[in-house]
């Protein structure tokens, strides 16, 4: 079978000229606004939370409730706090090395995932996030994984790559994806 040209381009999206300026102002109203309320509200705070190098109080609740969700199956339901901590903790160290652009364009979205007025909207999650159901994070990540925006699915491939890292850079993870630890000499 042939496929032509006309066939794989009726399935992609048609990114015009006109999209592309759309998407583009839309990301830049949005993360705007949510930089400007954070700062006015004094939620975009660049003090650490206790015990962290770059994570800040108002990261913590969205984070404890996205890394159950994407732990669960690797992690028993016992064993779920230490991990959380642990992932936290190995999230934490990861930013504090990231390079000032990447860091500020985390703290980005985190940001607009803490924030009332964007959170709501755009995650579909209108209580605070220590409130959120597993199935309320399952739904938010499919969301932004399925959007037709470019700028959420980044969203989505960011935050899906911290917290796997995180995980993934601990001992205790190893077992449960058959890594036998560095080699020792």
């Amino acid at each position: 079978m042939t496929t032509t040209m006309n066939d794989t381009t009726l399935n992609a999206p048609q990114l015009s000229r006109r999209n592309l300026l759309k998407v583009g102002l839309l990301g830049t109203a949005l993360l705007g606004t949510a930089g400007l309320t954070a700062t006015l509200s004094g939620c975009s705070a660049s003090t650490p939370a206790n015990g962290y190098l770059i994570l800040r109080s108002s990261d913590l609740p969205f984070l404890r409730a996205l890394i159950p969700v994407m732990l669960d199956g690797a992690v028993s339901a016992e064993q779920m706090p230490q991990a959380i901590d642990g992932t936290l903790k190995s999230l934490d160290t990861s930013l504090a090395h990231l390079s000032p652009e990447m860091l500020k364009l985390t703290v980005q979205l985190f940001d607009v995932l803490a924030l009332p007025i964007t959170r709501g909207p755009l995650t579909g999650v209108w209580g605070s996030w220590d409130n959120a159901s597993a199935d309320d994070v399952r739904n938010f990540l499919v969301r932004w994984q399925n959007s037709s925006l470019s700028l959420l699915r980044m969203g989505h491939a960011s935050l899906l790559q911290l917290v796997m890292m995180a995980w993934y850079s601990r001992q205790e993870a190893w077992a449960h994806c058959g890594y036998p630890g560095p080699p020792t000499v």
